[in-house]
């Protein structure tokens, strides 16, 4: 079968909740994938920052093939060998005293917003039903009826309605917004540190620092949604790490799999995941044995190989190369680490004929926010193939 065949059951048999480059992968390896023609291209998307540590890396891969012939999913109704060791790693890494493991981003957020909800009413004191969480303008943590309630894209919430109560919504980047809004009834905010789906907005320098500094204040959970922007993609482990504060909690996903298999997890201490009773919360496969062993070799690999260093390195050394270009399409160029946005000026007309344009090239990215072309390759990237990426995307900003 060619491109176009499989195209056409795709457009023929799914829901069109997507609007995909026209390219069909088939293989990948490193930062390279593969269509089903042969053509080989290099992966500026990385599957949204799943695959940092790289597609199907062979140590990954090898955890997975190794678990499942073992067990995969027991529930938690019983325990298993592999998800204490998971609490374990995650804990010792990250400074963190407990974990929440989930399946998707989304389950995660949503698994955040319940233990601050219950930490206002048991621990706080905050009446039953009156808890108020702060979130930003331009958010995006995912699209379950709670999360898109939040939202501030008409899309995501065109049909949906009702939506979920207890939310309100400030400008990002501003912490004089925060402060007032903050009222007795607050439980927690809500931020990304570097919104990703919004354009790769990177928020004011000391932004993040202010903002937790009000929170401690007022007695408000500082929820950080890294995961897009965690596990090295900013060039560090945490984005929130730029700014030397620890928030009361932090959600991670994607990248915690390496790609290979649904993971995410709330990291906490005992005084909010402590709320949480049998019962209370769960999830059949959330902690499973797989899912865990799969995580624990990410997370080694991310470790062993480097690849938060890595970020960092390139990720400067990308942006430099890309301001070097001369276009009269860009706007600004932005980012930290290997999460970088490129944003076009509105008479470009866009971002996604720039994005087609690279596939033709031989370069994977896709567009955000319209005039958003978002660079984000796993972390295993090397210079010599930011070098020829560079020539390509040069090629394609000077376009008319």
């Amino acid at each position: 079968m060619l491109t176009k065949d499989y195209i056409e059951l795709e457009e023929k048999f799914g829901a069109h909740n997507y609007h995909p480059l026209d390219v069909v992968i088939n293989k990948a390896e490193g930062v390279w994938v593969y269509d089903v023609e042969g053509k080989k291209y290099l992966d500026c998307l990385a599957a949204y920052s799943a695959v940092n540590q790289g597609h199907c890396h062979p140590r990954i891969i090898n955890a997975l093939k190794t678990q499942a012939d073992k067990v995969t999913l027991t529930s938690r109704a019983f325990r298993n060998d592999q998800l204490p060791l998971l609490y374990k790693e995650l804990a010792e890494l990250t400074g963190y005293e407990m974990v929440l493991p989930m399946n998707s981003g989304a389950e995660a957020v949503e698994t955040a917003l319940k233990a601050a909800r219950k930490w206002a009413y048991k621990v706080k004191g905050i009446n039953e039903n009156n808890a108020e969480i702060i979130t930003c303008e331009n958010n995006f943590a995912g699209r379950t009826i709670s999360i898109i309630s939040f939202s501030t894209v008409d899309q995501y919430k065109d049909g949906f309605g009702p939506f979920t109560n207890g939310f309100k919504t400030i400008p990002y980047g501003d912490e004089n917004a925060l402060e007032k809004t903050i009222t007795k009834n607050t439980a927690a905010f809500l931020v990304e540190p570097i919104q990703g789906e919004g354009g790769v907005i990177v928020p004011p320098e000391g932004y993040l620092k202010k903002a937790y500094d009000i929170c401690k204040k007022n007695n408000v959970l500082f929820i950080a949604d890294e995961i897009q922007s965690g596990l090295g993609r900013s060039g560090k482990l945490f984005a929130f790490e730029y700014e030397n504060i620890k928030p009361d909690v932090v959600i991670i996903g994607k990248a915690l799999s390496g790609g290979c298999y649904p993971v995410s997890a709330v990291l906490s201490g005992n005084k909010v995941l402590g709320v949480f009773n049998p019962g209370d919360h769960g999830s059949t496969f959330g902690g499973n044995p797989l899912a865990a062993s799969v995580a624990r070799e990410s997370l080694k690999v991310l470790i062993d190989e480097k690849l938060v260093e890595n970020s960092y390195q390139l990720g400067n050394y990308f942006r430099e190369q890309l301001r070097k270009i001369k276009s009269k399409h860009v706007k600004e160029i932005r980012g930290k680490g290997l999460f970088i946005g490129v944003e076009l000026k509105p008479e470009a007309k866009g971002a996604r004929r720039f994005c087609e344009a690279l596939m033709g090239k031989g370069i994977l990215c896709k567009e955000t926010h319209e005039d958003v072309i978002r660079f984000a390759p796993p972390l295993v990237i090397k210079k010599e193939e930011i070098d020829w990426a560079i020539k390509k995307v040069e090629e394609v900003l000077s376009m008319e």
